[in-house]
């Protein structure tokens, strides 16, 4: 059974960087063909796709966020690790990882929520 579990701080103030990690177990990052996700979503909004780190370590992002967001990984730890930069409170969001293979996501993290506030 995989499990995904999102960590990182839960506040973070304007225009600082948004740092949170996804620790996997249960599976591996390097296994063909699967995509690693960031998605959140926003007080009252429906869910917004971050980007994804791919199984070759490939990443893309979002069009609207690529200018402010990095994914890497470290393949010993199991662990992939969104930054998003220059925050503001629109940024505010629960924030899951999750893991896509054939164009379906079936595996979540509970997700963890980030606020940006001075």
């Amino acid at each position: 059974q995989v499990q995904l579990q999102e960590s990182g701080p839960g506040l973070v103030k304007p225009s600082q960087t948004l740092s949170l990690t996804c620790t996997i177990s249960g599976g591996s990052l390097t296994s063909n063909f699967y995509y690693w996700s960031w998605i959140r979503q926003p007080p009252g909004k429906g869910l917004e796709w971050i980007g994804f780190i791919s199984y070759s370590g490939a990443t893309y992002f979002s069009p609207s966020l690529k200018s402010r967001t990095s994914i890497s990984r470290d393949t010993a730890k199991n662990q992939f690790t969104l930054q998003l930069t220059s925050v503001t409170p629109e940024d505010t969001a629960i924030y899951y990882c999750a893991r896509e293979w054939t164009n379906y996501y079936d595996y979540w993290g509970q997700g963890t929520q980030v606020t940006v506030s001075s």
